[in-house]
């Protein structure tokens, strides 16, 4: 356990690599009329999941457009942050300003230089404005602002003292209708912006001490947007300029919003409005609105929910352990029975008469390798990752950074992987050959096992040899999710979505996976191959024993399914905000929370394949290494039934690649969720076989 500890820090220092940004470190400080920059990043909608930069719409555009440099976790995410020509200066309040206006039934040509006009035909401006704003406004988009790394959100009310956030505004909004075509739209064309910030005190120069000047700074706390639709006069707006003041054509006018179904309308005007309130939040403390929770009694009734699964089956392995086994084994080993013998086989029966076959590899035992080895490492990566996300070192205000330290984490884990796969490839090829040796069997020549403490041939009788195990273990799970992953990636490239990753950063991923993954698999696994075997506390005879007949309850299929109900329904209700985080772009950041959950999931998987272990050596039936794998493991089919249920009931997905998106990346995180539970699973009742059969005296 020391080696895979080791293992596991190491995992871990490449995080020392990715730059940390923690809350508090590293604020702004404002002076009065200092510019504030106003940021745009990616159109989202939870009906189509395929995110568009903000210039996709034809909405204003600076003269220059700007694109801040995004880390790998935000192209990932499909950011794409780019300069607005918003004017907003520290403590300058202005009631309403014009941006500009847009032609709406026009092709929405930018009005600049070549360049420009071509970006705009490639962003798909080459359509009338009118039917893109119709079309994002009916597809439910959502707009992202940025000021000062704070995200724009609108606060809604959840009772009369609380309140939460949801992330951006919508475009617009339509009326009811049961198809798209019989709703109208209303877009939001006019923004109340309200910054919060709080005023502290700066260190004075020397010059300033001279006069006794105190400076005073300033630092942006909150972002707060409350769209508008408002149809502006069309002989007032028609020569308009941009900054230009605006307030007369509101009390003019009212109220009144802007139907795009109408058809009457030119052009639209966008403008704003920009507010500034003192806040008693401190700098370090401006993401706790955010990420405030909703109701943290939903969240403690799932970790109630959770503990009494685990004290359930805590009480089951305990009436295993204390009542039977113990008092099983202390009269069998004080009678002085042997099960070898013909009167200790007639004494006994159960768990005890399968000790000369409990051992035997099961088919398939280089896979079962490779999965559980891939398990873990999925399993170390959650682990740290959720870890150092509760304490704070993975900021919400580092935007892909959660990204960035799972990938860098799961590369760094590979060694971890590389040496459980070698070391359990090992221990199975030497069951096989110390069975061989016990009953005078030549086996062939390969280097490196060892047998009663002495270096011998190996039996390599699997499919794998040592080097296949470990590519196999390097490739399983990244092989498969590369694949599901560029294949949906060319669905949302042929989309023209600002999700899809560009080649560089595919490129990226591969140098990581084998720059740095596989030289670390390969590296743990030649640590694994040189480490002593295990050593199994009973012999294997050389004819497997005849298993009776068992009983419909103790079919394979039927305690899978049911094994796999305990450990989902440990998490059943947190996955329900993870899924609404992923999906409906919420603030999640309850990782206190999750660290719990996956406390308990892993105490939930090692006591339910170890209860349903005990229960099939009981009817002796030893086939039990793959049954403990799958018996946890299966529950990552009800987190896929579960989503299943969550895109029907929750999400209103339409069209073919939304739903290609959704469950292309479902069954990825299906996929990893089986490797972790059924590893969990078949390690905890691993150690529990051997320490039971190890506590019997057996000749």
């Amino acid at each position: 356990m020391r080696v895979v500890f080791a293992l596991v820090v190491c995992g871990a220092l490449p995080l020392c690599a990715v730059g940390w940004y923690l809350p508090g470190v590293a604020p702004k400080n404002y002076q009065k009329s200092e510019p504030v920059e106003l940021t745009v990043n990616k159109l989202t909608s939870v009906q189509t999941q395929l995110p568009y930069s903000y210039y996709h719409l034809p909405f204003c555009r600076p003269e220059a457009i700007d694109r801040s440099p995004e880390n790998i976790g935000e192209v990932l995410a499909g950011d794409v942050i780019q300069s607005s020509s918003y004017d907003i200066k520290m403590l300058e309040e202005k009631t309403c300003t014009t941006l500009c206006t847009v032609p709406l039934k026009d092709k929405a040509d930018s009005g600049k230089d070549k360049d420009e006009d071509k970006q705009a035909k490639e962003g798909g401006r080459d359509k009338p404005a009118l039917n893109e704003f119709k079309r994002a406004i009916k597809e439910e988009y959502f707009v992202n602002w940025i000021v000062d790394n704070l995200p724009a959100a609108m606060k809604y009310p959840i009772s009369e003292d609380n309140f939460a956030y949801i992330a951006g505004f919508p475009v617009g909004y339509a009326t009811d209708g049961d198809k798209a075509e019989d709703k109208t739209a209303f877009l939001h064309n006019h923004v109340d912006i309200l910054l919060k910030y709080h005023p502290i005190k700066t260190h004075p120069t020397m010059s300033q001490l001279d006069f006794g000047v105190t400076t005073e700074a300033y630092r942006i706390v909150g972002f707060e947007v409350k769209p508008r639709s408002i149809s502006w006069p069309a002989d007032k707006i028609k020569d308009i300029r941009p900054n230009a003041d605006c307030s007369n054509l509101i009390s003019d006018n009212g109220m009144v919003p802007l139907d795009l179904e109408k058809g009457d309308a030119e052009q639209v005007l966008f403008s704003y409005s920009v507010q500034w309130e003192e806040s008693e939040i401190k700098w370090a403390s401006r993401w706790d609105p955010y990420l405030n929770m909703t109701d943290s009694r939903i969240h403690w009734f799932s970790i109630v929910n959770s503990l009494m699964v685990v004290v359930f089956l805590s009480g089951m392995i305990a009436l295993i352990l204390i009542r039977i086994l113990l008092r099983d084994i202390s009269r069998y080993n004080a009678d002085g029975l042997v099960v070898d013998t013909l009167e200790g086989q007639q004494e006994e029966t159960g768990w005890k008469l399968v000790h000369a076959d409990v051992f035997r590899p099961p088919p398939g035992s280089s896979l079962l390798a490779v999965c559980v080895a891939s398990g873990l490492q999925i399993l170390g990566m959650t682990v740290v990752t959720v870890a150092i996300s509760a304490l704070g070192l993975v900021s919400p205000a580092r935007r892909g950074g959660l990204l960035v330290a799972m990938l860098v984490l799961f590369a760094g884990m590979g060694c971890m992987a590389g040496y459980m796969g070698a070391r359990l490839h090992k221990y199975f090829e030497q069951s096989k050959l110390s069975h061989m040796i016990n009953h005078g069997m030549k086996p062939q020549s390969l280097k490196g096992v060892y047998h009663d403490g002495e270096e011998v041939d190996v039996i390599v009788t699997g499919a794998y040899g040592q080097t296949s195990v470990s590519w196999m273990t390097a490739v399983l799970f990244p092989g498969l999710t590369f694949a599901i992953f560029f294949v949906l990636d060319l669905f949302i490239w042929a989309k023209n979505s600002s999700g899809a990753v560009p080649f560089s950063t595919l490129v990226t991923l591969l140098v990581l996976w084998f720059g740095m993954s596989v030289p670390l698999v390969m590296l743990g696994a030649s640590m694994g191959y040189k480490k002593a075997s295990y050593k199994n506390p009973v012999r294997t005879n050389q004819i497997p024993r005849n298993i009776p007949q068992q009983h419909w309850l103790t079919h394979p299929l039927l305690n899978c399914l049911v094994g796999g109900i305990l450990p989902f329904g440990a998490v059943f209700t947190e996955l329900l905000f993870i899924l609404s985080s992923i999906w409906q772009h919420q603030f999640y950041y309850l990782f206190g929370f999750l660290f719990l959950v996956l406390a308990i999931l892993v105490l939930t998987c090692a006591e339910t394949s170890i209860a349903f272990t005990y229960v099939h050596l009981t009817s002796e039936n030893y086939h039990w290494w793959w049954r403990s794998f799958l018996a946890s493991g299966t529950s990552a089919l009800y987190v896929f039934l579960y989503s299943v249920l969550y895109s029907t009931t929750r999400l209103n997905l339409t069209g073919f690649v939304p739903q290609l998106i959704y469950y292309g990346y479902t069954t990825i995180i299906s996929y990893a969720f089986f490797l972790l539970t059924g590893a969990v699973g078949f390690l905890a009742t691993l150690m529990f076989v051997r320490a039971i059969y190890a506590s019997v005296k057996v000749d």
